[in-house]
């Protein structure tokens, strides 16, 4: 850690910011990373029908309305912390620390499946990966290396996100144009009903459509982020979902296979079939590479989510402590080790666990989204979605409903283990608390224009750069005995 205290404070405000197309491939990487995955959702439908029809309308109703609220509330809030920043802004500081360990916990989680799934696609070549002798030392070799790749820089991740995307998405692009001729339109509308699983096919969707907000923890290292994130949320719902309707177009318009052989890796085989054994080599080669862009644009936004609650006092300083390239060096290690130790789970017990915490987490970002436009009118929002109180309302009613039938679809052991997350999430509090009154590690105390929450009617002034000077509205972290002080700062004062 003595590299991240040493640095130059220079040295890291030149870090080179995010621009919008690496925005776009991170967003893309949080999200989906391609059509890696989706294979599941034509076997757990019965068929076509139910896997074109979930990715033509779930966007519609869960996607868009979770991109537009993450861009309102990002752009309010362009600060490194994300959704912890906009819960603790409606609901206090307790809840903005419950929303980050959720939130931070479901990302670790889903970070664990992609060096497992990178070894998956790589045995059907390589069939060595399938022994545990070689699969370990494969896993740990793969977390480590791309763990440093994040430690160099956010820009690097940013740009190698982008070429992983286009190489990624490469492959599908000549299979759709290859099986025009081929397509029979009739085998789209295959479904049967009788070996529908539904219980598989919501979370298949569900997971390949999510993680919208993650983009928003690393809000600080985006340009102009006011006007970058809107563009980029747009770019990457757009690019999301022709990922998967292309793919799943050409696939079973063009073959006849039964549902039943549509797993995980089926795409390479499909690849093969109508391109022949160099675009299944291909497909495989950029299913390994996908799976490498998903973790790094997964741990990067982990990793800042941790740096963003340590500068606003909810965790120890030290997860701030920047390297001299600008990362959050003990935040990604702490990522890295989870990564580790979750990494023995099977696909479906993670899949399970992480979308029922992502669920209770998105619930509790709807319900201040809401709040913040009632209770803050006045709040600065750079960009605004387009609709009033009861509007946005409706817009959140749709997924919010679908976030409960998630979670309701959860089987006994996930119920258990998160509520056993929650009851962790819920004593830690106390404990970090009574850390800082006791003063046994050290918190950052950063200098805040604070609007107290049981004044929210209190308007936000605006800056003339949000951007540069944006103004937080989180409470400092303290115990209800301690009296906190409110500065009275001017409305071109800055944060730090």
């Amino acid at each position: 850690m003595g590299e991240g205290e040493g640095a130059s404070t220079s040295s890291i405000k030149t870090n080179p910011k995010l621009t919008l197309l690496p925005l776009i491939a991170l967003i893309f990487y949080e999200v989906s990373g391609g059509p890696f995955g989706i294979e599941d959702s034509v076997r757990a439908g019965g068929g076509p029908l139910l896997s074109l029809l979930g990715f033509m309308v779930f966007p519609l109703f869960w996607s868009i309305p979770e991109a537009l609220i993450t861009a309102e509330l990002a752009t309010s809030f362009p600060e490194n912390g994300g959704y912890v920043i906009w819960i603790s802004s409606a609901f206090g500081p307790f809840w903005g620390f419950q929303e980050g360990f959720w939130k931070w916990f479901s990302g670790v989680m889903d970070n664990a499946l992609y060096p497992v799934l990178f070894l998956d696609y790589l045995k059907h070549s390589f069939p060595i990966f399938n022994n545990m002798i070689a699969r370990i030392p494969a896993l740990l070799g793969i977390t480590v290396s791309l763990t440093y790749l994040n430690y160099r820089g956010l820009h690097i991740v940013g740009f190698s996100a982008v070429s992983l995307a286009v190489f990624s998405l490469l492959p599908f692009l000549v299979m759709g144009v290859i099986s025009i001729p081929r397509i029979k339109p009739k085998q789209w509308l295959v479904v049967d009903f009788n070996k529908v699983d539904w219980r598989g096919y919501f979370n298949n969707m569900f997971w390949n459509l999510n993680y919208w907000d993650k983009a928003s923890t690393l809000a600080g290292e985006v340009e102009n982020p006011s006007k970058t994130f809107p563009k980029a949320l747009l770019g990457a719902v757009v690019l999301v979902v022709c990922s998967y309707l292309i793919p799943l177009l050409a696939g079973t318009g063009t073959l006849n296979s039964p549902s039943s052989e549509w797993a995980d890796g089926y795409f390479s085989e499909v690849g093969m079939l109508i391109g022949g054994l160099w675009l299944k080599w291909w497909i495989q080669a950029a299913a390994a590479m996908s799976n490498l862009g998903l973790f790094e644009a997964e741990m990067s936004g982990d990793a800042f989510q941790l740096l963003g609650m340590s500068e606003m006092g909810m965790l120890p300083a030290i997860f701030a402590s920047r390297s001299k390239y600008g990362t959050p060096t003990f935040s990604i290690l702490c990522s890295a080790t989870g990564v580790i130790f979750l990494s023995w789970m099977s696909f479906q017990e993670i899949l399970e666990f992480l979308n029922f915490l992502y669920s209770i987490g998105m619930l509790l970002e709807f319900a201040a989204f809401i709040k913040l436009r009632i209770k803050k009118p006045d709040l600065h929002r750079p960009y605004r979605v387009p609709l009033e109180t009861f509007g946005v309302t409706m817009l959140c009613l749709p997924p919010a409903l679908l976030l409960v039938l998630v979670m309701c679809l959860a089987s006994a052991t996930t119920f258990i283990v998160s509520g056993i997350v929650i009851i962790i999430g819920i004593l830690m509090y106390p404990v970090l608390v009574h850390a800082k009154d006791r003063k046994w590690t050290q918190f950052d105390d950063i200098e805040q224009l604070v609007v107290p929450l049981d004044n929210l009617d209190t308007p936000r002034p605006k800056q003339e750069v949000s951007d540069e000077a944006s103004v937080s509205l989180l409470p400092e972290l303290t115990s209800p005995g301690i009296n906190q002080e409110v500065s009275e700062t001017s409305p071109d004062a800055t944060q730090k």
